[in-house]
């Protein structure tokens, strides 16, 4: 009787905090460069993205957090992991990085190497699954809009998109293409082959309209079973 007494008082306490975890929202945060550092603005990505999970009805199941720096690189994303994402707790963190271990090779003679790019996101990879973390990974979109492979990165820009494609379905991780989407969007509506104006401003940096198809092709990324 004493142990049947124990069991009940125990289990009546559990389930106002079972009930009370159920309630909290999944904390989900966007980890890369200045394209996600701009996404917490009045018409970025995340804060476009939060609008789409209210007019849902899902606002109050998700919040989200930016955690992006300009000209971050994969392995600054690595050597700030601990502070900026770790620390905050997060459920889910959306990996957005590429763009500058590409662009830089050009713009400062910098960049990243293939494999060391490699090595770096496998180990942000380990580190957050390590803590319980699942990783949602981004391809990098684009270093010019053109569509006649004329932009000058995006040789290196497939290559790198792939190995993350690869890493993806070696870990079952979801992926969010935006690499393949933002060519499939810019084969339809960049008729005239502009370098920029149609998604981004600059061949790099998004426009609003860039913003809001980041934005929907994250929630179907985060909305994925």
């Amino acid at each position: 009787m004493k142990i049947l007494l124990s069991y009940l008082r125990f289990t009546v306490l559990l389930f106002p905090l079972l009930a009370m975890q159920s309630d909290k929202p999944l904390r989900v945060i966007f980890f890369g460069d200045s394209i996600t550092q701009a996404g917490v603005g009045q018409t970025g990505y995340i804060t476009q993205l939060r609008a789409m999970l209210q007019d849902k009805g899902l606002g109050d199941q998700y919040e989200l957090m930016g955690a992006g720096i300009g000209g971050n690189k994969v392995y600054d994303l690595y050597l700030r992991m601990d502070e900026d994402v770790l620390a905050r707790k997060p459920d889910i963190v959306f990996i957005y990085v590429g763009i500058n271990d590409v662009w830089h090779k050009a713009t400062h003679g910098t960049g990243t190497d293939y494999d060391k790019f490699l090595k770096f996101y496998q180990a942000i990879i380990k580190k957050l699954q390590d803590n319980n973390i699942r990783p949602i990974l981004c391809t990098p979109s684009v270093i010019g809009e053109r569509t006649d492979y004329s932009n000058e990165q995006d040789g290196d820009l497939n290559r790198y998109a792939n190995a993350i494609r690869v890493l993806a379905d070696q870990h079952s991780l979801t992926l969010v293409d935006l690499r393949k989407d933002f060519q499939k969007y810019l084969e339809k509506h960049n008729k005239d082959n502009e370098e920029k104006g149609v998604l981004t401003r600059d061949r790099v940096h998004l426009t609003e309209a860039g913003d809001k198809f980041v934005a929907e092709e994250m929630m179907a990324g985060l909305l994925k079973k």
